[in-house]
């Protein structure tokens, strides 16, 4: 049987649906899992099962009526029997509803809609872990099977891939990313950079910074100047070498954000601060521990289930709450 996943973006949650899938995928080995995202994304399903297999697009190839028809044609020669829709948006639906008229069974994650709204009224509610949701989905379509997935590395840690930097020993290796995509989930940096210099002046720890190209690059090599056991890797890696990077680290220090995910995904230990989004909206990291989740605890926690641009306080007083001296306890 052919079976169409389908999680375009962003690449946090993409990230999330490989545990679930590599589990299934090796439960049911005589049915063959076709993901449908981005060929960026792709780039993560690193040593998958035999019978997963990409199928790639440039997001700029989908775009608008042409783009969808030119994907549904593209669809059209696999003979899907069954969807697994992880994404739920309009795009998605309407592959949903055209492969369904042609007789595939489709089955759409739940986004539990009601239950954001509970949430965001701080009623103590907590929202089913995505990678479990995306289990759940995969159990509807007649797939059940347990969570087998523990890393993208499971024999042996990767080669380390960067040059430059001396072989590991028994040194503690942190790495650190400060950024997400929208401001109210990331700790100030100022305050950030204090956790830096503190983690900087132990003889045994290094330091890795983490970033995107460009300005968080900018800003990153910046922290280096003065600290020579602090390296910023921020736009010098691929994906694939930072993947191999995070696996060989003992702890990363993360936002709510994609490289949360990444980390999670090599089976490391995860230290995350969290502002206008809380775990209760569903967005831990895959094997991640409840009390590595730095949260204030504030009243107004959470005011958005995935993050917003703005504060409605206008302080970001989440973040400002917890301390320098906090966050490098934990990680002690």
């Amino acid at each position: 049987m052919n079976i169409l996943i389908i999680r375009l973006s962003a690449l946090g949650d993409v990230a999330m649906t490989i545990p679930a899938l590599y589990s299934v995928a090796k439960a049911f080995p005589q049915h063959r899992f076709f993901v449908l995202t981005t060929s960026f994304c792709a780039r993560l399903f690193l040593h998958r099962p035999e019978n997963i297999i990409m199928l790639t697009v440039e997001p700029r190839e989908v775009l608008g009526f042409l783009g969808t028809v030119r994907l549904l044609c593209k669809l059209a020669e696999f003979h899907f029997s069954a969807v697994a829709d992880l994404h739920n948006v309009l795009r998605s639906w309407i592959i949903d509803w055209v492969l369904f008229a042609g007789g595939a069974k489709v089955v759409m994650l739940d986004k539990n809609r009601m239950q954001r709204r509970e949430i965001l009224s701080h009623r103590q509610v907590s929202s089913r872990p995505f990678v479990l949701r995306y289990m759940d989905v995969f159990a509807r379509l007649g797939l059940p099977t347990e969570m087998t997935f523990t890393s993208l590395f499971p024999e042996d840690l990767p080669q380390f891939p960067a040059q430059g930097i001396s072989a590991k020993g028994t040194q503690h290796w942190v790495g650190i990313a400060p950024f997400a995509r929208y401001q109210t989930k990331i700790y100030p940096l100022a305050q950030m950079k204090k956790v830096v210099q503190q983690l900087s002046h132990r003889a045994d720890t290094v330091l890795f910074l983490f970033g995107a190209r460009g300005a968080e690059a900018e800003e990153l090599e910046k922290w280096t100047i003065g600290y020579p056991n602090v390296i910023s890797v921020a736009g010098n890696m691929t994906l694939e070498e930072e993947l191999a990077l995070m696996a060989h680290l003992d702890v990363m220090l993360t936002m709510d954000s994609a490289n949360m995910h990444l980390a999670s995904l090599v089976d490391t230990r995860v230290v995350s601060i969290w502002g206008s989004t809380t775990p209760a909206c569903g967005f831990m990291g895959f094997g991640q521990k409840g009390e590595d989740a730095l949260v204030a605890g504030l009243p107004c926690q959470p005011c958005s289930i995935a993050g917003c641009k703005r504060c409605h306080r206008g302080n970001n007083a989440c973040m400002g709450a917890l301390t320098p001296d906090d966050i490098v306890q934990i990680i002690s």
